[in-house]
C-alpha cells in the first residue's frame, strides 16, 4: 500500500500543470493585428470581446503597431468586434482552447460607405445674378424692357455692383434708344427748347439733352442712391388681395421702397434721384430749356405721379403684357 501511494503521488517540488480543477478551465489569450485596405497598421481601432458571459466582455485599443491583446479569456467559443473612425465595423469570430493563445489572422478594416447628404448653399448675391437674368428678359410685348418689376416671391437683395450692372442694361438697352428718340421727336414738334432750332441738327441736340437726363436719373435714382442708401430700386409685384388692396400698395410704392435688410422704408433714392435728374438737366440744357428750383421740384412731384401711374400698370396690366416671367412663381405677399 506504501508503495502503490508513493508512485501515484509527484516528486517533492514538481507541480503538475496537466490538471485543472473542475469548472475553471484555465483561461487563454486572444492577439491580433488592425490593418487598413492598403496593409498599414491602423492605431487606436476598438476591439470589443463579446462572449457568452457578459461580465467578462472585455474592451482594448490597437497599438500604434496596429497589434492588440486580449487576456484572461475563458475558453470557448468567442466573438470580438474592431472600430475605428472612418472604417467600417469588422466582427471576427473562433473558439478559444484552455490556455491558448489565439492569433486571429490581419483584420483588414474596409472604409465606411455613408450616404452623404450634400448641400449647396448658394449665396444671397447668387441668387440675385439668377433673379437679375430672369428680369433682364422681362420686355413688354417682347420689346419694351420691363427690367426693374420684380415677380419673385422673397426677391433676394441686390449688390451695389448688380444695381449699377442693371442701370446699364436699361440705359443701355436698343429699345431705350428708340424711345429717346420718340420723346424727342415730341419735343422738336413742340419746338422745345427753341434755341435748338428744327432740323437734324435741333433733332440731335433734344436727342442727346433727353438721353442724357434719362442716363443721369436713372443711374442716381437706381443705382448710386440705392447703393449709398443700401435700397432696392425694384418693383415688388403683389399680385393678390383685393383690388383696393393692390391700389393702396402700387401707390405707396412711389414713396417707400424695400431696403436691402428686406424691411420696407421711406424711398428716399426715388424721391431724391427725381429731384437730382431735374437739377442736373440745367447743367445740359440752353437757358430756355432750364427750370427754377420750385419748378425742379414741382417736376419732381409730376415724375412721382408718373411712378404712381406706372406701379398702377405694372400691378393690373403690364404682367399679362410681359414675356418670359415665370408664371409659377407666386406674387409677393
Amino acid at each position: 500500500m506504501c508503495l502503490a501511494q508513493s508512485q501515484m503521488s509527484p516528486p517533492a517540488g514538481e507541480i503538475s500543470t496537466s490538471q485543472e480543477s473542475p469548472g475553471h478551465p484555465v483561461p487563454g489569450r486572444i492577439v491580433g493585428t488592425v490593418v487598413d485596405p492598403s496593409g498599414a497598421a491602423v492605431a487606436g481601432a476598438q476591439v470589443k470581446l463579446v462572449i457568452e458571459n457578459p461580465s467578462t466582455d472585455q474592451e482594448v485599443l490597437s497599438g500604434d503597431d496596429g497589434q492588440f491583446a486580449i487576456g484572461a479569456v475563458p475558453p470557448g467559443p468567442f466573438q470580438f468586434t474592431v472600430t475605428a473612425e472612418g472604417f467600417a465595423t469588422q466582427t471576427f469570430s473562433g473558439n478559444l482552447h484552455p490556455n491558448e493563445v489565439f492569433e486571429a489572422p490581419p483584420i483588414v478594416l474596409v472604409l465606411a460607405t455613408k450616404n452623404i447628404e450634400m448641400r449647396v448653399a448658394v449665396s444671397k448675391s447668387e441668387l440675385a445674378e439668377e433673379q437679375i437674368k430672369q428680369e433682364e428678359s422681362q420686355r413688354v410685348f417682347g420689346l419694351i424692357p420691363n427690367f426693374y418689376v420684380a415677380y419673385f416671391h422673397d426677391p433676394a437683395p441686390l449688390t451695389s455692383k448688380q444695381k449699377f450692372k442693371l442701370a446699364w442694361k436699361s440705359t443701355m438697352d436698343p429699345m431705350t434708344f428708340v424711345l429717346t428718340g420718340v420723346l424727342a421727336g415730341g419735343q422738336q414738334a413742340r419746338n422745345d427748347p427753341g434755341s435748338y432750332g428744327q432740323g437734324l441738327e435741333g433733332f440731335g441736340k433734344r436727342y442727346g439733352a433727353t438721353y442724357t437726363g434719362l442716363f443721369t436719373s436713372t443711374f442716381i435714382g437706381d443705382a448710386i442712391l440705392p447703393s449709398l442708401l443700401k435700397q432696392d430700386p425694384r418693383y415688388f409685384y403683389k399680385g393678390t388681395g383685393s383690388v383696393r388692396a393692390r391700389i393702396l400698395y402700387a401707390i405707396a410704392n412711389t414713396v417707400i421702397c424695400k431696403g436691402d435688410n428686406g424691411h420696407w422704408q421711406a424711398n428716399y433714392s426715388g424721391i431724391l434721384g427725381d429731384i437730382a435728374g431735374g437739377a442736373l438737366s440745367n447743367f445740359y440744357y440752353p437757358a430756355d430749356g432750364r427750370t427754377r428750383l420750385e419748378v425742379t421740384f414741382r417736376n419732381a412731384g409730376i415724375r412721382i405721379g408718373l411712378t404712381a401711374a406706372g406701379n398702377l400698370l405694372q400691378e393690373f396690366l403690364v404682367r399679362k403684357l410681359t414675356r418670359t416671367v415665370l408664371r409659377h412663381q407666386p406674387a409677393v405677399p
